[in-house]
């Protein structure tokens, strides 16, 4: 868990208690010492779900795209990549099964729920005109969202 959060989600370790088995992560280490805390000592079924979602928020579609990329090229789980309107978000799993997003927001206001499969792939503009259009096609949710990679 720990290689998964500093080497393949980039956040960085500000303290750990090895005799405990805790380790302190954030993403912003200058403002925050810790955003979560991985821990030893789950005594749930690995089924059972203890946190419905944690998400990132990152800068730019270049960013989200070369997330894709990296949880990709680790092999982690995508669920799905969906187009919330005010967000281009990407859903997968941590190795423990966890729900996580990484997001961009994008500036615009839309009525959720609404969530549109969209392809992270491509150029940036092709990612914005895809955004615009699906944005465009009004509606709400798809039926049975999901690009898996």
């Amino acid at each position: 868990m720990r290689d998964f959060y500093e080497q393949v989600l980039g956040l960085t370790v500000t303290d750990e208690d090895p005799g405990q088995g805790m380790v302190f992560v954030s993403s912003r280490p200058e403002q925050e010492h810790h955003e979560m805390v991985l821990a030893q000592g789950r005594t749930a079924p690995r089924e059972a779900k203890l946190i419905n979602q944690i998400s990132w928020r990152v800068d730019s579609v270049e960013t989200l795209q070369r997330f894709h990329t990296v949880l990709t090229d680790y092999g982690a789980r995508i669920e799905r990549v969906l187009d919330h309107g005010n967000a281009i978000g990407i859903y997968f799993l941590d190795p423990e099964a966890n729900n996580l997003e990484v997001y961009w927001q994008t500036g615009d206001q839309m009525p959720q729920p609404f969530g549109k499969e969209v392809n992270p792939k491509g150029s940036v503009v092709d990612v914005l005109a895809e955004h615009e259009r699906l944005v465009a096609g009004g509606g709400r949710v798809d039926p049975q969202p999901g690009i898996r990679a």
